[in-house]
């Protein structure tokens, strides 16, 4: 049995954990793992007749070759954002099939958010075996509640924001933090309340500046310090304001050309409230070092359960964390919807904060 492995989209700690989890159990049933570096994009530049391609694009999986990752972030196997489908010459599904078929590949497990995800149900409903595993830090993979990478998302994030509370706080301004989070804003939400920033701006409810401005003022005029501490998410908007579409909020940040939100406050601020900020747009940071313990442990359990959904001919399933219990669900699920911020159970619109009304019963995560 030969099993191919690979992660697409940004990358996330956690992933090598993973990788290496699924390597040594695959091994222990006697199994064969072949590492797809970049991707859905190292398997589009491999021509199966040219052993080089093959080299440069893949590499075998062995316990000696993942001893060790599952203390370092990123992942080993490199990664990309391609979906095979929309190739500049069309829709590359069909040499996915052929480079799978030649190289012996009898089921894939792939390691990915949203986009890559997609692409793993779509080669599942072309008849290959395949096991989806969730991985991004803004924990939006519809049908399950956790993904790999969000923990340390939202640990890293509060790091910094309680870091950069002295300098906002010798300068007696208003601190503006955001992060990633183009479609959802649960890793601000929870960052920010962790953190307990005075406001939250989170990407499913539009900031009202003549809301939020008093606020921020008032929270710097009674801090008892002179400042003020906002968090926002990227793809949060501000009421009046163009609005992107969702192909622009798809690229990577360093791909969209508008002015980032964090910065556009900052000006209003200045503008409205005659008031000096601290910008800071935490980005790539928020990804990037060795996994927390959460991540660890998620990464080395999904690893392990989608091998076993495997080894019982168990496929076209995404492996999930569901209220606290590890599962898997039927790999179109994530199709099936958006998952974001519940805002009227979770957040306060009128204060921009963070609301717990209910916290018996509920999942760690919320969701």
């Amino acid at each position: 049995m030969k099993i191919g492995v690979l992660t697409g989209g940004g990358d996330v700690p956690g992933l090598n954990p993973c990788i290496r989890s699924i390597t040594l159990s695959a091994n222990n049933l006697g199994w064969e793992v072949l590492g797809f570096k970049r991707g859905w994009q190292g398997v589009l530049d491999i021509d199966p007749d040219d052993p080089a391609s093959v080299a440069h694009n893949s590499q075998l999986l062995s316990r000696d070759s993942v001893r060790g990752i599952d203390r370092t972030g990123g992942t080993i196997l490199h990664t990309s954002r391609v979906d095979p489908r929309t190739h500049p010459n069309g829709d590359k599904t069909g040499h996915v099939l052929h480079v799978l078929d030649r190289l012996g590949v009898d089921a894939v497990v792939t390691l990915g958010g949203d986009g890559t995800l997609r692409f793993s149900a779509h080669l599942s409903r072309q008849g290959v075996p395949v096991v989806a595993i969730p991985k991004t830090m803004d924990n939006d993979v519809f049908g399950t509640d956790y993904a790999i990478g969000f923990s340390t998302a939202v640990s890293r994030s509060v790091e910094a924001i309680n870091a950069l509370r002295t300098t906002v706080e010798s300068h007696e301004r208003i601190g503006i933090v955001e992060l990633f989070g183009r479609r959802s804003g649960e890793t601000a939400l929870l960052a920010g309340f962790l953190a307990q920033v005075d406001r939250t701006v989170i990407a499913e409810v539009p900031a009202d500046l003549d809301l939020l401005l008093p606020l921020l003022a008032k929270d710097r005029a009674e801090s008892g310090a002179g400042y003020a501490m906002c968090v926002i998410s990227e793809g949060a908007r501000i009421a009046g304001e163009n609005d992107y579409d969702d192909a622009a909020r798809s690229l990577a940040g360093s791909d969209r050309e508008e002015t980032n939100v964090s910065m556009r406050l900052g000006r209003h601020i200045k503008e409205r409230l005659g008031c000096g900020t601290v910008v800071q747009e935490l980005a790539y940071l928020m990804r990037a070092g060795e996994p927390d313990a959460m991540d660890r442990m998620v990464g080395l359990a999904f690893g392990a359960l989608a091998v076993q959904l495997k080894s019982r001919g168990e496929h076209a399933r995404m492996v999930a964390l569901k209220g606290g219990s590890y599962s898997h669900v039927p790999i179109e699920t994530l199709e099936q919807g958006h998952k974001s911020v519940d805002v009227p159970a979770l957040y306060d619109p009128q204060l921009y904060r963070a609301k717990l009304m209910r916290v018996e019963n509920m999942p760690m995560f919320l969701y």
